[in-house]
C-alpha cells in the first residue's frame, strides 16, 4: 500500500507521500521507476494536490479522469465541492475506465474503491470509497502506514513550526515502520487562502 499525509498548520497546507509501489510480495522502488502517489490538478480556485492509496491501477485512472473533467465542474474547495466533484466523476469512472463498484453485498452505495486526500489553499480533505468527505483541521493520513504517520504527526504537531515539518515527520515514520512504504518521499506545500 502506501503512506500519504496531509497537514494544515501556520497558514500552510502540506501533502506528502512515499514512492514505493508493491505488487503482492514484490517491491518496485523509486530506483526502478519514478513512482509518485501525488498529482496536481488545476481548478478555477488554483492548484490542488491529490494523493491516493489503493491499487496502483487507480493512479493513472484518477489522474486522467480528473484531467478530462471540465474546469468549471472540478471544484475542491469545500466538503460539498469535493463530494459533488467525485459524485459526478463516479459514473465517468464506471463508463470509461470500467470501475468495479461492488465490495460487499451489504454495501449501502456503489464504491469508488479508493481513498484520497486533497490539499489546496482552502484546506485539507479526505475522501473515502462511498464518497464520504472529511475536512481536517490539523492532519490526517491514509494507506497502510497511516497509523505510524498519525502517531508521529500527533507527537510533532505542537512542536513543529510548519505544516511541512509535520508532514515530513509522518512520512518518515510510515517509511520506517510500514513494510509497504519507502522513500524517497514527495512533499508539496501551499499557502492557505488568507494566510499572511
Amino acid at each position: 500500500m502506501t503512506t500519504v499525509v496531509v497537514v494544515r498548520k501556520a497558514g500552510q497546507v502540506a501533502i506528502a507521500a512515499d514512492t514505493l509501489v508493491t505488487f503482492g510480495d514484490t517491491r518496485l522502488a523509486h530506483r526502478f521507476e519514478a513512482n509518485t502517489k501525488i498529482f496536481q490538478v488545476e481548478t478555477d480556485a488554483g492548484p490542488s494536490y491529490i494523493g491516493m492509496a489503493g491499487t496502483v491501477a487507480h493512479f493513472p485512472v484518477l489522474r486522467k479522469a480528473l484531467g478530462a473533467m471540465p474546469r468549471e465542474l472540478l471544484k475542491l474547495t469545500s466538503k460539498d465541492d469535493v463530494f459533488d466533484t467525485f459524485t459526478k466523476l463516479h459514473p465517468y469512472l464506471k463508463d470509461n475506465f470500467f470501475l468495479q463498484t461492488k465490495e460487499e453485498d451489504s454495501d449501502p452505495y456503489e464504491s469508488s474503491q479508493f481513498s484520497v486526500v486533497i490539499a489546496n489553499a482552502s484546506g485539507i480533505y479526505g475522501l473515502y470509497s462511498y464518497r464520504e468527505v472529511f475536512e481536517f483541521k490539523e492532519f490526517w493520513g491514509i494507506g497502510s502506514g497511516r497509523s505510524f504517520a498519525l502517531g508521529a504527526m500527533h507527537a510533532a504537531y505542537g512542536k513543529a513550526k510548519t505544516a511541512r515539518e509535520v508532514a515530513q515527520a509522518g512520512i518518515a515514520a510510515g517509511c520506517e515502520f510500514d513494510r509497504n512504504s519507502a522513500g524517497p518521499c514527495d512533499v508539496f506545500t501551499i499557502k492557505m487562502k488568507g494566510a499572511k
